[in-house]
């Protein structure tokens, strides 16, 4: 961080008692300039761009425009205005999106007060603050791993022709006549289709043999 120079802070953040702490926390810590604070997108986008702050840390879940979308119009008014997401989501989708829109960190709310703040001066200093598991989620994106086993290889010629048939959304009663087999023994082949294939629904049985199918 730069000598004698304050950090400037806005916060987005519809939940009020959350966005109160989290101002608490610049306001006291040495080194911040709390800057203002904004309970949706609308807000922000129109006032954030005067104040120009050096961070802004930004809920994902917002009423109306999301955090996402945000950051997403926001980044280029504030083109040097680090974007830190603060959020409860932990999901790759959430995570990427806001990188790709223009985020530079991305924190949950349980982070604590010392982390949080050393996040705010790693972002300001050029850095890219996670929280831990976040990071081993977007390192992990980058490996390699083993393909899954094609478990419809388990499946007999007759357990395919029953998930086929499953697949064109056909009733117990129908594969039953199609293929000239009892209700009885339907109801085995799909039990035994479900097992193969660790499954618990139509859907899902499916959806995994949509998934091997395009594998091949």
């Amino acid at each position: 961080m730069k000598p004698n120079v304050s950090i400037t802070v806005s916060i987005i953040e519809d939940d009020a008692p959350a966005r109160e702490i989290f101002a608490d926390w610049i306001r006291r810590a040495p080194g911040f300039q709390f800057v203002s604070q904004h309970d949706s997108c609308e807000d922000a986008l129109a006032k954030l761009p005067e104040a120009k702050p050096a961070v802004v840390l930004a809920d994902i879940n917002l009423p109306g425009k999301n955090g996402i979308d945000c950051v997403r119009h926001l980044k280029p008014l504030l083109p040097q205005t680090q974007f830190v997401m603060l959020t409860v989501y932990e999901d790759s989708n959430h995570i990427f999106e806001a990188l790709a829109v223009g985020a530079s960190g991305y924190l949950l709310k349980q982070t604590p007060r010392t982390e949080l703040i050393t996040a705010l001066k790693d972002v300001y200093a050029g850095g890219s603050p996670m929280t831990s598991n976040i990071a081993r989620k977007v390192v992990q994106s980058f490996q390699p791993f083993e393909p899954q086993a094609d478990e419809s290889a388990n499946l007999s010629p007759r357990e395919h022709e029953v998930l086929g048939l499953l697949a064109r959304g056909y009733l117990y009663k129908e594969i039953s006549d199609s293929l000239s087999i009892s209700v009885a023994t339907v109801n085995t082949y799909i039990r035994r289709i479900y097992e193969k294939l660790h499954v618990r629904s139509r859907g899902q049985a499916v959806a995994k043999m949509g998934h091997f199918s395009i594998r091949r």
